[in-house]
């Protein structure tokens, strides 16, 4: 046996330690069967009843949101979803913590907004959740992921395929693996250009 296989016991892991669910397990399983009814569906269920179902689940939802087809919402008590933003088909929302989407922002396609994490030095494998926040005019790119504790500042672009695991600078696109900013999103009008 290595050493290092010592050090690992998930055997251990408390599932209630370093997660404040937020809600009743009875809200949770009711949301369960909502969200695979109308959420997780491949039906075109009309946005204004997603955006309903939200706001009774506690979620704090602005006006004209579109919700795509097949879209994974932890806990919608723990979402915020400005003003005209949208949700693409197959974004997965893993918010252990507050995630805020602000106005105008689009989450694409298969995008992961993955507000839960393990600490790996822990034997025990304990919770290291953080919030996320995605400034307003933001667009993450289809099957990006936005890890724990990243803020993405307004108007920044996320380029498809990129893996955020550090807060980005505003108006700025941004790709990669790790997700760095490369050019500003808009050219710039000062200095006579």
């Amino acid at each position: 046996m290595l050493a290092s296989e010592s050090k690992v016991r998930l055997d251990q892991f408390d599932a209630q330690q370093g997660l404040d669910r937020g809600a009743s397990r009875l809200t949770e399983m009711a949301w369960y069967l909502v969200k695979c009814m109308l959420f997780l569906s491949p039906l075109p269920w009309p946005g204004s009843w997603k955006c309903k179902l939200l706001r009774l689940f506690g979620a704090k939802i602005g006006r004209g949101v579109v919700i795509k087809p097949r879209v994974n919402i932890h806990f919608p008590w723990k979402l915020t979803l400005g003003d005209h933003s949208w949700i693409g088909e197959e974004v997965f929302i893993l918010n252990f913590e507050p995630i805020e989407i602000g106005d105008h922002a689009c989450v694409s396609q298969r995008a992961f907004l993955c507000g839960g994490n393990h600490d790996f030095r822990d034997p025990t494998f304990a919770y290291r959740n953080a919030p996320i926040k995605i400034g307003k005019g933001v667009w993450i790119g289809a099957q990006s992921f936005v890890g724990p504790g990243v803020t993405v500042d307004d108007y920044s672009v996320v380029v498809a395929g990129s893996i955020v695991s550090t807060n980005l600078p505003s108006a700025s696109i941004c790709r990669g693996n790790p997700c760095q900013p490369i050019k500003p999103r808009w050219p710039s009008t000062s200095g006579g250009e």
